[in-house]
């Protein structure tokens, strides 16, 4: 593709053009020859094996505010922890028994509509798995399988970003024990460093006494613009001060159907993007040709070394 090219990208709506040029200082003229200048860049990239194709770079420019330079930032970071952290990226077989059985409960879940902003919301039930069959671990992979699916398919999650609800319902002290330092910071790098998206809020509902522990490790590794948009809340029924009851299932007090049918929706999409996450598995870095220090999981997830927090919007 030259700059003259025309992107291989999805036609943005009126309403989320409007988001992309007010807020991501997207101008559509240059879109083309950002997008030239990145792939140029990935060319010249020996470690890096990346995706070049449109529709998944301009989500990189996006979350980036089409800032080239942060995008190559956050391309290097999103291929260098699949490659350090192989427990969330390894092995994406969307039919495998237990990703199957992960997507079937639904711990992590799309709402089917957007907030009046154009915001994604997404209903994280992490704590439904049983900790004696599952770890942590085999729960993000599905998170990070469906955030991927996001990044490429879904507009809205891109230019107008996202708010997260956790529900930690059934937290137990077995659940507990897989939130260790190590896997909890893991998530938040990933989250600030890798990921092109604007996270807006976290929402943590239902929250037991026990929960104190985890949150304040969690805050530990966050920007201080993440914390500020972190809101805890005992039950289910204070989400209705930020999210309509129209837009929530009816498991939390809403009036859009039942959370079973978005389920069955999210399991037969990913089932049938089965090819590509099998592709999407030969995109990593290679760090014996990265040009410059060589980053290993010691170096970014050790806690010797020193803990980068980049800003988020």
């Amino acid at each position: 593709m030259t700059a003259d090219s025309v992107p291989e990208i999805r036609e943005l709506s009126p309403e989320l053009t409007k988001v992309a040029r007010n807020e991501l200082n997207e101008d559509p003229l240059r879109i083309a020859s950002d997008l030239e200048q990145l792939k140029e860049w990935l060319i010249k990239q020996p470690h890096i094996k990346a995706r070049k194709d449109d529709q998944f770079l301009i989500a990189f420019l996006r979350g980036c505010k089409n800032s080239i330079e942060r995008a190559k930032e956050k391309l290097d970071a999103y291929y260098t922890y699949r490659t350090t952290a192989p427990e969330f990226y390894a092995i994406r077989d969307p039919f495998d028994k237990k990703i199957l059985e992960i997507l079937e409960k639904g711990v992590v879940i799309p709402f089917p509509d957007a907030l009046s902003d154009g915001s994604r919301v997404l209903i994280n039930r992490m704590c439904l798995f049983d900790p004696k069959h599952f770890d942590m671990n085999e729960v993000a992979k599905v998170g990070f399988m469906i955030g991927d699916q996001l990044l490429v398919e879904d507009d809205n999650f891109v230019v107008c970003g996202t708010v997260v609800i956790v529900d930690v319902k059934d937290l137990s002290l077995a659940h507990g024990a897989q939130f260790t330092p190590t896997f909890v910071k893991k998530m938040a790098q990933f989250v600030q460093d890798a990921y092109p998206f604007r996270l807006k809020a976290i929402h943590f509902v239902n929250v037991p006494s026990a929960f104190d522990f985890f949150f304040k490790l969690l805050s530990g590794f966050l920007s201080e613009k993440i914390r500020k948009r972190l809101f805890v809340h005992d039950n289910v029924a204070e989400l209705e001060k930020h999210i309509p009851k129209k837009l929530l299932p009816n498991e939390y007090g809403g009036d859009n159907g039942s959370i079973n049918l978005w389920i069955c929706k999210w399991k037969d999409d990913l089932l049938s993007k089965r090819e590509w996450f099998l592709d999407d598995e030969q995109y990593k870095t290679d760090e014996s040709k990265r040009i410059g220090p060589v980053k290993n999981p010691e170096l970014l997830f050790g806690f010797d070394g020193s803990f980068r927090k980049l800003e988020v919007d």
